[in-house]
């Protein structure tokens, strides 16, 4: 019974303290639920507040702004009311000005009117006058003819006859006077032109050879030029086309060929070789393709440089090219760029004395002989080649005909034509200035390059040795070392029936085979 007391009394002990924790809970969220309320009623005031603030605020915003546009709106209105009243008085002062000037030209056309009626009068009264004098001539007329028993006709046919035959005569007098004068005087002004024009020109005497010279520091480079068993100077030879001569003479290789282009290449090519200091074939063939790219570089500097010396303008860059070409280039010993300076030089001087174009004559000079550097080598004469090229760039029609008849291949047409044939004259046939030995001996070693050229697996031909000796290079592929004796013996069968030289020509055909590979 005491257990079953205590088990209720804790029983209800539990009920009673689960009912007051009950309680408790629910005053407490009761509690929370107002101040949460409280919080959501405080935070929707504040909202309001906010918005309030915020509306009032854009309120006075648009306010301003409309102000503001109301404002430039006022401004804008007063401006364009103000100019278009400044419009309106121009115009009204325009109106007047136009009212004066019909005014004006109402008055002019009433005075133009009375103008014309005096003159129409004026007119009425010569025409009256006119026919009067015309009736008082004819009865002159009458008269005389009566007097003289001609008719009018008669008498002026007479008196032309008459006053002809008086003209000849005394033009055929004045015009063999004239020639007479002309005769005695030409020949002593054409001199003093002449030799006016060579005084005032500078000249060289030198004449080109076939020979340049290669100095060098020391005689312990020849041994690194000839390299291993000669095969360094045999690379430079077949890549330049000239003869290497390397003999006692101290602190100097010489260079030998007939062609100045060649032996310019050989000579740079030597000397960067020489500073390099690395000489092999493959090392000689690289300098020499760079060489050669060089020098056609140096051709258009040398082209430049000479029209800026003569102060010749808008030549064309091709023809600027031309003309450093001719650098290189020599007619019967006399170079070609000095050739054509000195007779562009003596054009203008002789020009300025005959009071004609000197500009054209300089130009025309300069350009006389770029036909001889025309790379192809037809068979045209080299003027009217030049003559040609000159047109394909649009040169003055007188300097084609200069270019073209300076040898006499075309009519002259142009003052200038005769000038330029004369100083081209002058310029060769001063003393040393030419050899005519030199232009058959290159012609010759050119043709006998070009017959080796022509037979089949030939890739280079040089003539060397003063024409002495050709050597061939022939493709490795194409021709055997059997075919290649043949091949020698063929070209000096063709050269024996075709060519005159004298002595022999020793004939050369070089065949070397080269196997490349590359490792990566």
């Amino acid at each position: 019974m005491g257990t079953l007391y205590i088990i209720i009394t804790g029983v209800a002990g539990l009920l009673l303290g689960f009912f007051l924790s009950k309680m408790a809970q629910k005053s407490l969220l009761n509690k929370l639920e107002r101040e949460a309320q409280d919080k959501a009623t405080l935070i929707v005031r504040e909202a309001e507040i906010s918005a309030e603030n915020i509306r009032k605020d854009k309120m006075l915003e648009a306010k301003e702004h409309y102000l503001k546009k109301k404002s430039e709106f006022e401004e804008e209105v007063s401006r364009r009311k103000n100019q278009m009243v400044t419009n309106e008085n121009k115009l009204k002062q325009k109106e007047q000005n136009l009212s004066k000037e019909i005014e004006q030209f109402k008055r002019k056309e009433i005075e133009t009117e009375k103008l014309q009626e005096n003159l129409a009068a004026q007119l009425d009264v010569i025409a009256k006058r006119k026919e009067d004098l015309e009736k008082i001539k004819q009865q002159q007329v009458n008269i005389l003819e009566k007097a003289a028993n001609l008719t009018a006709d008669d008498a002026r046919e007479q008196l032309i006859e008459a006053l002809k035959d008086e003209a000849e005569t005394k033009a055929s007098s004045l015009i063999k006077d004239i020639m007479e004068e002309a005769k005695l005087t030409a020949t002593k002004e054409a001199k003093k032109i002449v030799i006016s024009t060579i005084q005032r020109t500078a000249t060289e005497h030198a004449v080109e050879n076939c020979v340049s010279v290669f100095n060098i520091e020391s005689d312990d480079i020849k041994g690194k030029i000839i390299g291993r068993e000669g095969r360094n100077i045999r690379a430079l030879e077949a890549a330049t086309g000239v003869e290497i001569i390397v003999d006692d003479t101290p602190e100097a290789i010489i260079i030998s060929g007939f062609d100045p282009v060649r032996r310019e290449i050989a000579r740079l090519s030597l000397h960067r070789l020489v500073q390099d200091g690395r000489i092999h074939p493959a090392r000689i063939e690289e300098v020499v393709a760079k060489t050669i790219k060089n020098i056609e570089e140096e051709v258009v500097e040398i082209g430049e440089r000479t029209v800026i010396d003569l102060g010749i303008h808008g030549l064309h860059p091709e023809l600027i090219r031309m003309v450093g070409r001719l650098r290189f280039r020599s007619s019967y010993g006399q170079n070609l760029l000095q050739h054509s300076r000195e007779v562009a030089n003596m054009c203008a001087t002789m020009a300025s004395e005959l009071g004609l174009n000197a500009k054209l004559a300089k130009r025309a000079g300069l350009l006389h002989d770029i036909g001889k550097v025309w790379p192809d080598e037809p068979e045209q004469p080299h003027a009217i080649l030049g003559m040609e090229f000159a047109k394909k760039y649009k040169e003055h029609p007188e300097v084609l005909n200069a270019i073209g008849a300076h040898h006499d291949e075309i009519e002259m047409t142009s003052l200038i034509s005769p000038i330029v044939q004369a100083c081209d004259a002058i310029s060769g046939a001063r003393p040393g200035a030419r050899r005519e030995i030199m232009d058959s001996y290159i012609k010759r070693l050119k043709e006998l390059e070009e017959l080796a050229m022509n037979f089949d697996g030939v890739n280079k031909c040089y003539a060397i040795q003063a024409g002495r000796e050709l050597r061939v290079m022939v493709d490795a592929d194409n021709v055997s070392d059997q075919k290649a004796g043949q091949l020698s013996f063929d070209i000096s069968q063709k050269i024996e029936k075709d060519m005159q030289y004298p002595g022999q020509i020793k004939v050369t055909v070089i065949r070397e085979m080269r196997s490349v590979s590359f490792a990566k």
